[in-house]
């Protein structure tokens, strides 16, 4: 009798020790926190956080998602198994993110429609701190809206043509615009003032603007220009005129960023990306591999660089050093112990992973798009890439592997743009079928479809509050909506 309770005694320890999943635990560039662990099938993302806190030793408790192989682990992990057909044999290796402290509620509504502008909006841009709203125009003008009364704050006039590009300082001190004559305008977001002449210098139209970043000079000074004309200039709006021309593509820029470690990258329709230091703007580098135009550049630290040292928080800054300090720990924070990443995305229907400072070789080719891919964009935290395509789709990948993880379907025409909310939860998409939509990170669906404008919607941004959503098109008005 003894030795038969024994025997299932034995058999019920096996039962349980079967029960139980090998795992290991990595951060998202594949560390491995510790060893691998046996874990009860039973446990699930609250255990898994309570773990993961434990073994990292955080005193204050972080919240964390966890990944398999792309897909957010929302179940059991003996459910996961089951439902997956996983062997318990193997090691189930789990990826731990951690996850933004605040949460953004999803915009469901248009708050205003605000009309003013006489020609098509083809720009729309928060400042850093998510107070203001500027927009730029087919009919000559860039607008500065106030956020609270959602009424026109000043209409800046000054451009010949239609504005094609504006850029905030990461200071929130100056907005630059630039036109399809070529020509850039410094404004004082404050008054609505032009800060002295006319920028001239390029041949061609405007096709983008970066400021340098306010960690690496306080205040904001320089910002660069990409053209038509293959040139890219940097400017300096203290000494008002150009100081550096980058000079070496042979045909169009059509993107152009300024990194965090002080590196400008230009992408151009000669299928090139190049790379330059600042203090004599000499080519450090050249990216191939597109076998057309590129059409978009987007960093991983992008987020940060715009925002400077502003947060959710709203705080505001006494001083440029304390501005300075402050940005500089965000960015260290946001860039962690790894090279900043570089996503290009072109008209070959393919984007490129790179990690430049370390090769000139991709890290990753990311295929999947039917057309060719407009607009290229990480998440705040860096961890995902997205990338909007004629083909009317959306697709999600891993920001660090640059692997596919999801296509976003139910527009009905091209995606022109796209922006990330805050807590790098929520995706927003503008398209030519007159539609925003909000899809959900963590589900993969559509989370709110946002109908409203009359025809096309050319821009779309997430206020870094991430408070509202701007919009506007060619029906001439700008929207903003809210939650």
């Amino acid at each position: 009798m003894e030795v038969e309770a024994a025997a299932a005694m034995v058999m019920e320890e096996d039962r349980e020790l079967n029960k139980r999943v090998i795992c290991q635990l990595t951060d998202s560039e594949g560390t491995a926190l510790g060893a691998p662990i046996f874990l009860p099938e039973s446990a699930g993302p609250k255990e898994l956080q309570q773990l993961v806190n434990k073994l990292l030793d955080n005193e204050e408790k972080m919240p964390y998602a966890f990944y398999v192989s792309d897909h957010e682990l929302v179940v059991q992990l003996g459910l996961y198994l089951q439902k997956n057909k996983v062997s318990v044999e193997k090691v189930l290796n789990i990826v731990y993110q951690p996850q933004a402290v605040f949460r953004i509620r999803p915009v469901t509504r248009c708050s205003s429609t605000i009309a003013g502008h006489t020609e098509a909006v083809l720009s729309v841009a928060f400042s850093p701190d998510g107070r203001q709203l500027a927009s730029g125009s087919g009919d000559t003008t860039v607008r500065l809206w106030d956020l609270n009364t959602q009424t026109p704050l000043f209409t800046l006039n000054g451009h010949k043509n239609w504005v094609l590009c504006i850029a905030w300082s990461p200071d929130g001190k100056h907005l630059v615009s630039g036109s399809k004559t070529g020509e850039l305008l410094c404004w004082d977001p404050l008054t609505g003032k032009q800060s002295g002449n006319p920028l001239t210098g390029h041949k061609k139209w405007i096709t983008g603007i970066s400021w340098e970043p306010v960690h690496l000079s306080a205040p904001c000074r320089r910002f660069v220009s990409a053209s038509k004309d293959g040139d890219a200039r940097i400017w300096d709006t203290t000494l008002k005129k150009c100081v550096i021309c980058l000079t070496g593509h042979t045909l169009a820029i059509t993107c152009v960023k300024w990194g965090g470690d002080g590196v400008i990258y230009t992408g151009s329709q000669d299928c090139t990306i190049k790379m330059w230091e600042t203090t004599q703007g000499k080519l450090i580098r050249e990216l191939k591999g597109h076998g057309h135009w590129v059409n978009s550049l987007a960093l991983s630290t992008e987020y940060v660089l715009r925002t400077g040292a502003f947060d959710h928080t709203g705080k505001q800054y006494s001083s440029p050093e304390e501005m300075k300090k402050v940005a500089l720990e965000r960015y260290n924070k946001t860039k962690g112990s790894v090279p900043e990443r570089l996503v290009s995305g072109s008209d070959d229907f393919t984007m490129f992973l790179w990690e430049p400072a370390v090769s000139k070789h991709p890290k990753n080719r990311m295929t999947g798009h039917q057309q060719l891919v407009n607009h290229v964009y990480f998440s705040p935290d860096g961890l995902w890439v997205a990338s909007a395509s004629f083909d009317k789709s959306v697709k999600l990948w891993n920001g660090i592997t640059g692997n596919f993880v999801a296509a976003f379907r139910g527009h009905v025409g091209p995606v022109y743009q796209i922006s990330w909310s805050a807590d790098s939860r929520l995706l927003l998409s503008g398209s030519k079928d007159s539609t925003l939509k909000v899809w959900d990170i963590r589900t993969q669906k559509l989370k709110q479809d946002l109908p409203g404008h009359a025809d096309e919607v050319f821009a779309v941004d997430w206020s870094p509050d991430g408070e509202k959503v701007a919009s506007g098109g060619k029906d001439k008005v700008l929207k903003l909506w809210m939650g």
